[in-house]
């Protein structure tokens, strides 16, 4: 039987409400916000005020993510799981760059957002702005994790894995090749999300849930590289 460690318990906040609007046009118009404080979630030293699940007994967080140097945040991809940040935030916009460990073959990974509760699977109820070669950019909506977006985008995938998920596809490839970093922006506004990859908004979409929860990277496949962290939250 599969197994879970889960180092510290993920902070739940009751949902607000749930907006069930969907977009009916793809816009290049990202969703707008006022910003005030960048939020520190990663130091580029260490893992201070992250948690970590991993698919596994006797696992630490270490055993899977470490920082490198210039302050990248290295996941090895294996075993399955996420490392999450203790604190919880609901609006912000959240950059970062992200490339796959140079000589080796990409596969998937993925940006956790409001994280709702403790794991399901390898996976906890939440929204995921996706990171899998060759589909980044993607929104998936886990275990019950409301999202929309335009019909000719929207979709509902079934899993052997992890079941019924709701997906709103990007619109364009802009991953550069394997190896190579990228820049992703991730802004979430109210119940909207938008993601733009190397400067270019990819996909959007609406009816999230209006909750805050912690914000994770996934470890799901092989080694992926993380830098320049910054979550600024909104007012």
């Amino acid at each position: 039987m599969k197994s879970f460690v889960c180092i510290t318990p993920i902070a739940l906040v009751t949902a607000l409400f749930i907006s069930a609007c969907s977009d009916s046009s793809f816009t290049n118009d990202a969703p707008t916000q006022d910003v005030s404080d960048s939020a520190m979630i990663f130091n580029g030293k260490d893992l201070d005020g992250w948690d970590a699940v991993i698919l596994g007994e006797g696992l630490t967080k270490e055993d899977v993510w470490s920082v490198g140097e210039d302050g990248v945040l290295i996941s090895r991809g294996e075993p399955l799981g996420y490392l999450h940040t203790k604190r919880s935030f609901q609006d912000f916009t959240l950059t970062f760059e992200w490339r796959w460990a140079p000589g080796t073959e990409p596969t998937n990974s993925g940006v956790l957002l409001r994280i709702d509760g403790a794991p399901e699977s390898f996976l906890p109820k939440c929204v995921e702005a996706q990171l899998k070669h060759q589909h980044a950019g993607d929104l998936y909506g886990f275990y019950g994790a409301n999202i929309s977006g335009d019909p000719e985008r929207f979709s509902i995938i079934e899993s052997d894995q992890i079941g019924t998920f709701k997906a709103v596809a990007k619109i364009k490839d802009l991953e550069k090749p394997a190896g190579e970093w990228n820049h992703y922006e991730i802004k979430l506004m109210g119940d909207t999300i938008a993601v733009k990859i190397n400067g270019e908004l990819v996909s959007q979409a609406s009816g999230l849930d209006l909750i805050e929860g912690p914000v994770g990277f996934q470890s799901e496949g092989s080694e992926i590289h993380f830098r320049k962290i910054e979550l600024v939250e909104a007012k």
